[in-house]
């Protein structure tokens, strides 16, 4: 049972007594407005109850099957040296530039050089036109 006195347990739990004392809570509510003379209130009257009895076979089931778990495997060991296996690594391919990425990457700089400029205004980006 000490399983169940984790942080993650103890946060169902709580949720658990919270959700139902609040559903619990708005049937008698709606029970009140319902015998004021609201009488589609009786509908959420019973609907409220049924919300917590949800959230009660809802907590019955993941408690259930946690136990039907069992304990927890025990951790397993680290690889040892001798079992590593050594993954080879590619070599780097240089990346040849082209020519047309060039001039896109010098577009880019001229752009990036004249921020109050518009993309059209340079016809070719050495000539110094703006």
């Amino acid at each position: 049972m000490r399983r169940f006195l984790t942080p993650r347990w103890l946060a169902r739990h709580a949720a658990l007594v919270v959700l139902v004392g609040a559903f619990l809570a708005l049937g008698w509510w709606q029970l009140g407005r319902a015998r004021a003379g609201n009488v589609l209130s009786y509908g959420y009257a019973v609907e409220w109850p049924l919300f917590a009895l949800f959230v009660v076979f809802v907590w019955s089931r993941e408690v259930r099957d946690e136990l039907r778990a069992g304990p927890p495997p025990p951790p397993t060991p680290a690889v040892p040296d001798d079992l590593r296996i050594e993954v080879p690594r590619r070599a780097p391919v240089p990346i040849e530039e082209d020519a047309a990425t060039g001039a896109y990457n010098e577009y880019l700089a001229w752009l990036a050089a004249h921020p109050e400029a518009r993309p059209g205004d340079a016809s070719r980006p050495g000539s110094g036109t703006a």
